[in-house]
């Protein structure tokens, strides 16, 4: 009976095994077939040469240079404690984090692993040099970034590195894998595409343990394309000189076709700090108080002060609630109940001229009064204000433009205290400097509007597609009549812009002080446009905290003067 249930027992295993063998071989064959021969050829990636960023002379901002990158690859090693105590004395490098890196970048036998990038030439030497006594290791020649200018224009170039895992999974059905580069913030992000050329790869048939048996394929690498910005160097180099340690930003956009001509955000970084693998400085920069990776030109909302009074003026002109000579007397103060509104003097009679050369307050609650919370609302945006320029950059920001039931205020009642600031520019109101530098070109374009941007070329074709037209229609006799305030703000000596009045040059612009929360002190603005011999200029100068507007003005002086002699204006 026991002999009958063993025979039984092996009988039902017998079959059971032929089962599965059949269902394996014969039913799901092709499956398994497939997934081995896929499974015994492995790609391995090669980063391509990233393409050059010029200015519009032809100098170039982003070049590359040729690197060294320290690999081992897994199946190879005899003694690794050997390999990385040889690596410590070369590289400087404890086992410990060569190890640390070793096991975390581990994915299989044949697959090499970058040890550390961008080694010196030096070094590089030395370990082909040993290649006999440590046939594992060896150096790969790659392509690192450099950026010739440091931190001049950072902010408006970007940064290149290692794709995170965030960028990769929305990359990845683009081609880009764990080992591309790809760029971060500014153009380098923007045209990232363009500038990162194809990958090519190695294809290579391992055996059933992951080992290496021979190379399949080979597909070089392609450059990516280069790209020519609007930017000027010079004009990049003048406006850090006159920024210095200041917070701030200065912008120059040729008005006739909107190319950016000079964009600086104070403070900045150099972008090479994220190339050469100094993580500990560059993270450094994460966490100073004064955000130098911060981009004030397009990320940074600030209130723009009595810059406002020219979309004020254009709305109140359109509405006809006033003409040229409508005059308002400004005593210093405005009275509403038991709460005073200043300027910042006693004006006297103002006429609309008067009141944009003068900035006066007291004319602009008066014209706040007016028009009212939609009014306003309406003809700020149509300036541009609040919306995005939609410029070539990542990251911009709409900035805020209060209206009776905006997100910022909700159902929140408005009372006059709030229109009388909203009319002079404070309050809930918050632009960008390049939103300002687009108003400002409407206004000395008498409506029409451009759009601003910084690439000219890609590679060796002609970007148009930031040729567009748009007219803001407001009452062109408002726009004569606005611009001719904006010039006496800067030719008439009691102007608030006085001091960029310059011999052989139209300036026409509107100064701006805006207070800030604390006992901080207040935002400095300039923004206006001049026309030269040359071309015609939109600029905005602004100092974060710093302090009266006349600093602004006298840094716009200095960059119109600058630009004067040497030939753009």
């Amino acid at each position: 009976m026991r002999l009958k249930i063993i025979r039984i027992s092996v009988i039902i295993l017998f079959l059971l095994i032929t089962g599965d063998l059949l269902y394996v071989q014969v039913i799901r064959g092709n499956y398994y077939y497939n997934l081995s021969k896929n499974n015994r050829v492995r790609i391995v990636p090669l980063g391509s040469w990233r393409g050059l960023i010029f200015d519009r002379n032809g100098v170039v901002l982003a070049d590359n240079r040729l690197g060294y990158n320290v690999l081992i690859t897994p199946q190879e090693v005899k003694d690794l404690n050997e390999v990385f105590a040889f690596l410590e004395d070369v590289l400087g490098i404890n086992e410990k984090k060569l190890t640390t890196t070793y096991q975390n970048k581990k994915t299989a036998p044949f697959a090499p692993i970058v040890l550390k990038e961008n080694i010196s030439r030096e070094q590089a030497l030395m370990i082909e040099e040993n290649r006999y006594r440590f046939p594992s290791l060896f150096v790969q020649e790659n392509f690192e970034r450099v950026y010739p200018f440091n931190d001049i224009g950072a902010h408006v170039l970007g940064y290149v590195g290692k794709v995170n895992r965030a960028k990769l999974e929305k990359l990845k059905e683009y081609g880009y894998s764990p080992q591309s580069t790809v760029g971060y913030t500014g153009v380098e992000e923007y045209y990232d595409s363009f500038l990162r050329g194809v990958e090519g790869g190695i294809q290579i048939e391992v055996n059933s343990r992951g080992q290496q048996v021979r190379i399949l394929s080979f597909k070089d690498p392609v450059q990516g394309q280069n790209i020519t910005l609007t930017l000027d160097s010079k004009i990049q180099t003048a406006m850090r000189d006159l920024l210095g340690d200041s917070r701030g930003v200065i912008i120059a956009m040729d008005m006739d076709n909107g190319e950016i001509l000079g964009m600086v955000s104070s403070p900045s970084y150099d972008p090479n700090l994220f190339t050469t693998g100094d993580n500990q400085k560059a993270a450094a920069l994460m966490s100073k108080n004064n955000s130098p990776l911060f981009n004030r030109a397009i990320k940074g909302a600030f209130p723009p002060g009595s810059v406002f009074k020219v979309a004020m003026a254009l709305a109140a002109l359109d509405f006809q609630k006033i003409k040229q000579q409508t005059s308002f007397i400004c005593t210093g103060t405005y009275q509403v109940g038991d709460k005073a509104f200043r300027c910042t003097h006693a004006h006297g009679n103002q006429n609309l001229i008067e009141a944009i050369a003068h900035s006066c307050n007291i004319y602009f609650y008066h014209l706040g009064q007016m028009l009212g919370v939609d009014a306003m609302n309406r003809y700020a945006q149509e300036l541009g204000l609040g919306n995005l320029t939609l410029i070539d950059l990542p990251y911009e920001q709409e900035g805020n433009v209060p209206g009776r039931f905006s997100k910022k205020r909700g159902a929140q009642r408005w009372y006059m205290g709030d229109i009388l600031n909203f009319a002079i520019g404070q309050g809930d109101l918050l632009t960008t400097p390049l939103q300002l530098l687009r108003m400002m070109a409407i206004v000395g374009r008498e409506g029409d509007d451009v759009q601003p941007h910084l690439i000219k070329n890609i590679g060796d074709e002609l970007v148009t597609k930031y040729s567009f037209f748009r007219h803001v229609a407001i009452d062109p006799t408002a726009y004569q009549l606005v611009n001719k305030g904006l010039r006496a703000a800067v030719n008439t000596f009691s102007g608030t812009a006085n001091a960029a009045d310059i011999h052989g040059l139209f300036v026409a612009g509107k100064t701006g002080t805006a207070q800030t929360s604390g006992n901080q002190d207040t935002h400095a603005w300039f923004v206006g446009y001049a026309i030269g011999e040359q071309r015609k200029i939109a600029f905005c100068v602004f100092l974060e905290h710093g302090g009266s507007s006349q600093n602004a003005t006298i840094v716009a002086r200095s960059l119109l003067m600058r630009l004067q002699e040497q030939k753009y204006l």
